[in-house]
């Protein structure tokens, strides 16, 4: 898996202070993405062992309320093994901390999914607090709905 950035101390892509990776991979390519660059799933640079421990430095510290993962798109075919590790690992070592996941796919998709990879997109999603779901409609955006880009997208709380 590839990835553009790890922002800390984020405001915008979840409740309270956040980590924030975005990870490369999408397919969804929506009109008016603010992130194209990050759709080639090539794209970036290799997460590897030094990204977890920004990443873990970042959760570590007490004013920061968990980790979000955006992109491109997390749950994209790429990124679905990487994704889950993060997750897992999170989850074992920052149980306290919450988890937001941003996915251009809807929940509904996601939950009615047999294939292998659907699978795996269902056992992310255990491990997660909160889905972000749907495409970004450039027709729908709005600044006066938080942590999403667009009105038709939906902030649900999985646990």
């Amino acid at each position: 898996m590839n990835y553009h950035d790890i922002k800390k101390c984020d405001m915008l892509n979840g409740d309270g202070l956040r980590c924030v990776l975005f990870v490369s991979g999408c397919l969804h390519h929506c009109l008016g993405c603010h992130n194209p660059e990050t759709w080639n799933s090539k794209s970036g640079i290799p997460f590897d062992k030094k990204a977890l421990n920004e990443i873990y430095e970042e959760l570590s510290k007490d004013y920061i309320d968990g980790l979000t993962l955006s992109g491109g798109d997390p749950l994209n075919e790429a990124n679905l093994n990487d994704i889950y590790n993060i997750v897992s690992e999170v989850k074992d070592d920052f149980n306290y901390k919450t988890i937001w996941i941003y996915t251009g796919y809807t929940y509904e998709n996601l939950m009615q999914d047999t294939s292998t990879s659907g699978r795996m997109r269902k056992k992310i999603l255990e491990k997660c607090d909160v889905l972000v779901d749907g495409r970004f409609e450039k027709d729908l955006m709005s600044e006066e709905y938080p942590f999403a880009g667009s009105t038709n997208q939906r902030i649900i709380k999985l646990k």
